[in-house]
């Protein structure tokens, strides 16, 4: 009885980490990683875009940021400007690292396409709520 729970914790857990593996992968190819503070003091000059539901959005989101739900994100995506970097973030890595794929495979410059570490629980800045 022991050895098949230790079974079945080791397949989770491998799982588990070949899911975090591919996620990893996934977001390596198609954007670059950015830190909440290097965004901080250039806030003005890139485009901020929440890939979160408009619900969520409004409850809470980083102030100057438009809202492109991932669920409207390829019909959508045309609304991103190609010539300034585009800085994306929502509550999980998953929505954001297809959004940024999304644009990747629409021509944008993989240099100018950044995730936010952490999203909006990590975000140091100023915020807005619409509730």
């Amino acid at each position: 009885m022991l050895q098949a729970i230790l079974v079945i914790v080791g397949v989770a857990l491998l799982t588990y980490g070949i899911y975090e593996l591919v996620m990893y992968i996934f977001r390596k190819r198609s954007a670059n990683m950015a830190d909440p503070y290097e965004l901080t003091p250039i806030i003005r000059r890139v485009q901020v875009v929440d890939v979160r539901e408009e619900p969520e959005f409004k409850a809470h989101h980083i102030l100057g940021a438009r809202n492109i739900p991932f669920s409207q994100f390829s019909l959508r995506s045309q609304e991103i400007r190609r010539d300034k970097p585009v800085y994306l973030y929502g509550d999980g890595k998953f929505t954001v690292s297809r959004a940024a794929n999304t644009l990747r495979k629409n021509g944008y410059n993989k240099e100018n396409i950044f995730i936010l570490k952490g999203g909006m629980e990590d975000w140091p800045g100023k915020t807005k709520s619409n509730i």
